[in-house]
């Protein structure tokens, strides 16, 4: 966009909002103040800082993000031009089912769009198959927001999309070199959209913006036909003895998704022998079926058969078990702590967007995680486990 059209832009976006608030003065402000007006937008630049959005904190403190007019802008720009396409609906079944559960939702909507974290695949065909398609997006606040989507026009399913016109993008290894397409590294993008920097944190904006690219911290590849798929963040990795890396995220979501037994469970891998992780039961689950079979977490019997239970829910992702080939075995852990208290907002291990803030998990259960590495947690019912779910019945 022209630097020329920014006040234009501006004024009516001004007008429309006084209008939206239900203030219904936008007219009118403009008609008795347009000299005031006018010289506020055009003193406007482009380069001009619009607001300082600030990080959730999910690894680090948070950071106040400058992003200026031309980020949001350019953003505008990059994200026209979609087309509608066809719904590959039976006709039979639209009428009998599909239709009246669009009609639930206002009858109009056409598609949506999420971005704040990774959309599970058999929900996104569930909504397809209905008509309103849930496409995946891409994007970081450090980039006003959109990097890639998904649209009626051009998607895949599990993607986050192709790339918005007018920004680059690159798959980088560990050496800053660029990979090919089906090699996993970190996402870096270039465009007008990328924000000026941090906020008085100079340090910061270095290690994000270097030569003119945002480094996202972000892991994922780019396949064949130029569609992002984004695994999850780099602070966030596995990293076995070997070096060799993974991303926990969509292993984590696998188990949680599959038991009903377990509420939460974050992996956990920095360049030890083996993974271990710290799993959060559904208590309420949990007890119900160990009251189906007359045992108690009060007596060992039970606490040994609730933590079997939870056992094979992680053994059904093995070798023979009924999720097998899912994920490489070397990272399902082979040691669990059980916790008696969730991830939350409220004890600061869950986020504003409800991702696990992993430094400080790791950080409060160092001790339990330590456990993990000696010959005892090898067994899944040691005694800290045992404890811990004989209070599962407890109310807090």
């Amino acid at each position: 966009m022209a630097e020329r059209t920014l006040p234009r832009l501006f004024e009516d976006n001004v007008a429309a909002g006084l209008m939206s608030l239900g203030l219904g003065r936008g007219e009118e402000f403009l008609k008795t103040r347009r000299k005031e007006f006018e010289a506020a937008y055009t003193s406007l630049k482009e380069s001009d800082y619009a607001n300082i959005c600030y990080t959730s904190g999910t690894t680090a403190d948070p950071k106040g993000i400058i992003l200026t007019h031309r980020n949001y802008t350019a953003n505008i720009d990059q994200g026209r031009g979609a087309k509608k396409l066809k719904k590959p609906l039976y006709a039979l079944y639209d009428k009998l089912l599909f239709g009246k559960i669009r009609e639930n939702f206002g009858g109009r909507l056409e598609f949506f769009v999420g971005g704040g974290a990774l959309l599970d695949i058999e929900l996104q065909r569930f909504f397809y198959a209905l008509g309103i398609p849930m496409f995946q997006g891409y994007g970081l606040t450090e980039a006003a927001p959109v990097i890639s989507a998904n649209s009626l026009k051009a998607h895949k399913l599990g993607s986050s999309g192709r790339v918005a016109p007018s920004i680059e993008l690159r798959i980088l290894d560990d050496h800053d070199r660029e990979l090919p397409a089906g090699k996993t590294g970190e996402i870096v993008v270039r465009g007008e959209n990328v924000m000026a920097g941090y906020w008085k944190n100079e340090k910061a904006t270095r290690e994000a913006l270097r030569n003119g690219w945002l480094y996202t911290g972000d892991i994922g590849y780019l396949d064949a036909d130029g569609f992002l798929f984004v695994l999850g963040r780099m602070k966030s990795l596995l990293i076995a003895g070997d070096g060799e890396k993974y991303c926990p995220e969509v292993i984590e979501e696998a188990i949680t998704d599959a038991s009903p037994y377990i509420e939460q469970i974050m992996l956990y891998n920095n360049q030890s022998p083996f993974t271990v992780a710290l799993l959060v039961p559904n208590k309420e689950a949990l007890l119900a079926r160990l009251k189906t079979q007359g045992l108690s977490v009060k007596t060992p019997e039970g606490q040994v058969a609730a933590l079997r239970l939870l056992e094979g829910e992680i053994g059904a992702f093995r070798e023979g078990g009924r999720h097998a080939g899912m994920f490489p075995a070397r990272w399902l852990p082979a040691a669990v702590a059980v916790l008696g208290e969730g991830f939350t907002e409220q004890n600061h291990l869950l986020n504003s967007t409800l991702k696990l803030v992993r430094g400080k998990i790791v950080e409060f259960y160092q001790t339990r995680i330590d456990h993990l590495f000696t010959p005892e947690a090898k067994d899944f019912a040691h005694p800290q486990n045992r404890a811990i779910v004989s209070r599962l019945d407890e109310t807090s």
